[in-house]
């Protein structure tokens, strides 16, 4: 049954999501002190990523609300199980591209940033990146060493292009019907992988230890470049469609300050004062709720990775609240 969400504080917001998770936890002040340093933490309608306090796990994906934003994964190195809340600005970086939680499946291998809530628990989870966007941002391959056709299983090494760095050596990848190969964007055939070639894949775990099994397998640079053109066609699209999200950072009276997280804020990158914008608030789903109110531009300004906007309504704003989620469109939404 689907249950529709009012716009609320952030504060609420994580309270809700981590209820429906079954977890506790929930927001902590950012103003600790550690060696005169201020201590990142995560923080209730504010973009935070602790850095000096995280876990990268490689894991495989056991369960995914997109609803609640919740999830499950286990840590393939020991099986232990993690129960992880999805920050609303967390980097979801698929096919080597901007993703969404929609975009990744149940058994898809890939790195879990996680961050302690007050409890101490690693909940707060920060991005996922698939394989292949770990693979490709490093400038790695899957070299392969030997090939066993009746196992239907590769051995290869984790290294860079001319192996002058070796991540890891002796991994075994599988492949099966479901396996997809792909050389110069047209389909291949296992037949087609020998010794010595280089090969980046997105893989799925077996429900124990580090065994994976290929989803797709790319033979060259050429197929995965391919492929992460199709998705940041996808994401532009849906910022298009859907609104680029963010935090309402501040209402008052006529007057809307929000800041659009990473993902969208390429697309606000020619905004200027004097702009029109459309604006909607958003649920803990970050779906746009109610009618889309148009706005104009006062300042906007990009602060890192996301973009910091002030901005005008002709009358009082309403059903929006601070620290709160919202869209925000360019082009008026249809």
């Amino acid at each position: 049954m689907k249950t529709k969400m009012r716009t609320q504080g952030w504060v609420s917001v994580l309270i809700a999501a981590v209820a429906c998770g079954g977890l506790r936890g929930g927001a902590v002040a950012a103003e600790d002190k550690k060696e005169g340093k201020p201590v990142l933490k995560i923080t209730p309608g504010k973009v935070i990523i602790p850095f000096d306090r995280m876990r990268r796990i490689w894991g495989e994906l056991m369960s995914l609300d997109q609803e609640r934003r919740t999830g499950r994964f286990r840590q393939e190195s020991t099986d232990e199980v993690f129960e992880f809340v999805v920050m609303p600005y967390a980097e979801l970086l698929h096919h080597a591209a901007n993703g969404d939680l929609q975009d990744f499946r149940v058994g898809e291998r890939a790195i879990f940033r996680l961050h302690e809530n007050e409890d101490g628990k690693w909940v707060w989870l920060t991005y996922i990146q698939d394989e292949m966007n770990f693979l490709n941002g490093h400038k790695e391959y899957y070299h392969v060493t030997a090939v066993d056709a009746s196992a239907r299983r590769w051995t290869v090494t984790d290294a860079n292009g001319d192996l002058s760095y070796v991540r890891e050596t002796g991994i075994a990848v599988g492949w099966d019907d479901e396996t997809r190969f792909w050389k110069g964007d047209a389909p291949a055939r296992a037949e087609d992988v020998k010794v010595g070639d280089r090969l980046r894949t997105q893989t799925r775990g077996t429900g124990t230890g580090k065994q994976r099994v290929a989803w797709n397998v790319y033979l060259d640079d050429e197929s995965l470049l391919a492929a992460q053109g199709r998705q940041k066609e996808v994401h532009a699209r849906r910022m298009r469609q859907e609104g680029a999200p963010g935090y309402v950072d501040s209402v008052e009276g006529s007057a809307l300050g929000a800041t659009v997280f990473r993902e969208g804020a390429e697309g606000l990158q020619k905004v200027k004062q004097g702009d029109r914008l459309w604006v909607a608030p958003a649920g803990v789903n970050r779906r746009a709720m109610g009618t889309r109110l148009e706005v104009t531009v006062e300042e906007r300004k990009a602060v890192g990775q996301t973009v910091v906007l002030r901005l005008r309504a002709a009358g009082a704003v309403e059903g929006f609240a601070e620290k709160g989620l919202l869209r925000v469109w360019v082009e008026k939404p249809e």
